[in-house]
């Protein structure tokens, strides 16, 4: 597998666009099986879960091409209702075809998806809401066979407001007569983003963003051409590098709205920020304060997907923090890694304890996730001498050519 070597002690200076969003285009792809036209996504980065994505359409019968950074994709075609094993145990987001096979066919059959290992993240939520709107589901040998010819609108309440099952439901009640009403629902961005792509095909979703969302059935789908949002969590990998570099960063195409609890935290930390609607200035000249205490949450809290990078962050801060995981339970495997770095760390459970040290040391460490992998990238773009992070495939699932980007701006860092 491919490593990160990294000379650490950069700062981190320039301009840099953001792409669009993993987890906007992963569940667009998926909902382009709810049209029988061809559907151009623009902007799409070159990551490998995109590409495991199209593959899954590809062996359904769908014709699915890139094209530079943009996605080509006719899905009229489709006479395979069963998500490959193979693929589903490699990418999580593979349960976002779930919803639009059963819209549109009725049927389908789903092996339970894998991804990175942070903890069980079940589907349950996903089920259940289907199970109330009329699908009938039988589990058996590690796959989930669903018959929709029965499914129905109605109202579906969220236990928690999980993205992905708010996602999966919205596209299943598209072709639903009536009214479809999902409470209790997730407000993420690319929840949003999703919901006006529907709509550019002729959709009829409202309150995408608020925790009450509801669908008006409508008989067909056209085509569309579609750019989705930036990446948020890209965006704050960048942002929180510029801090932890003591850099001068200016990202291109980045909604500081998504992003401003990370915002805040930069700034109480010492850093001097600016933006305007389409774009984010950070700098930074000092040693970083700590943040006493950081818990993620659903939206609009603060992101999950930001925790290993501001944990990162804290490593090298002056002062204690003290970080809570709110949503999954094993995503400080990243830890053990940073202590190799003479990061001190102590965990327990959902919380990790951070007691800034002036500076870290290189040392050989591993990725055994997407984002924690990226937070060990900031942790060597700080530290003395050189730092090898090992199994960057991980990363490749989120970060188009991140070494290439991080260089842009000034970091030593190369592929190996």
């Amino acid at each position: 597998m491919d490593s990160f070597v990294i000379e650490g002690g950069n700062p981190l200076i320039g301009t840099i666009e953001v792409a669009s969003a993993k987890n906007a285009v992963l569940p667009i792809i998926a909902a382009t099986i709810l049209t029988d036209e061809e559907v151009i996504i623009n902007k799409v980065p070159n990551i490998s879960d995109v590409d495991k994505m199209l593959k899954i359409l590809s062996l359904m019968g769908a014709k699915a091409m890139r094209e530079e950074d943009k996605v080509i994709i006719n899905t009229s075609n489709i006479s395979r209702l069963e998500i490959p094993s193979d693929i589903a145990k490699e990418i999580r987001s593979s349960i976002f075809m779930l919803g639009p096979l059963l819209a549109k066919y009725k049927k389908a059959r789903v092996a339970y998806p894998g991804g990175c290992d942070i903890g069980s993240r079940p589907i349950d939520l996903h089920l259940a809401g289907l199970s109330e709107l009329g699908v009938n589901i039988n589990e058996d040998y590690g796959f989930i066979d669903c018959d929709a010819k029965n499914m129905h609108s109605g109202v579906v309440h969220l236990d928690f407001p999980s993205v992905g099952a708010t996602e999966n439901l919205l596209m299943s009640a598209v072709f639903l007569k009536g009214k479809t009403t999902i409470l209790n629902s997730a407000k993420e961005p690319e929840i949003v983003d999703l919901a006006d792509f529907i709509n550019s095909l002729g959709g009829k979703v409202y309150g995408a963003g608020t925790s009450t969302i509801t669908i008006e059935g409508v008989d067909r789908l056209s085509g569309a051409e579609y750019t989705p949002i930036p990446d948020r969590i890209i965006a704050g990998t960048y942002l929180i590098g510029a801090a932890m570099t003591r850099g001068k960063v200016r990202l291109e195409n980045a909604k500081f709205e998504d992003v401003y609890a990370l915002l805040s935290k930069l700034r109480s930390a010492g850093c001097n920020i600016d933006y305007d609607a389409n774009s984010i200035y950070i700098e930074n000249s000092k040693r970083l304060l700590a943040c006493p205490s950081i818990e993620t949450q659903p939206y609009p809290g603060f992101p999950t997907d930001l925790q290993a990078q501001i944990l990162a962050m804290q490593t090298i801060s002056d002062g204690i923090s003290v970080i809570t995981e709110n949503l999954f339970e094993t995503r400080f495997k990243h830890v053990p890694e940073l202590l190799k770095m003479g990061a001190k760390v102590t965990t327990k459970d959902r919380m990790a304890i951070v007691r800034g040290v002036s500076r870290l040391h290189g040392a050989e460490i591993v990725a055994s996730d997407l984002r924690g992998g990226a937070g060990l990238v900031l942790a060597g773009l700080v530290a003395k001498g050189q730092t090898i992070v090992r199994n960057v495939s991980y990363i490749d699932r989120g970060y188009e050519r991140l070494e290439d980007s991080l260089s842009c701006l000034g970091a030593d860092i190369k592929r190996v």
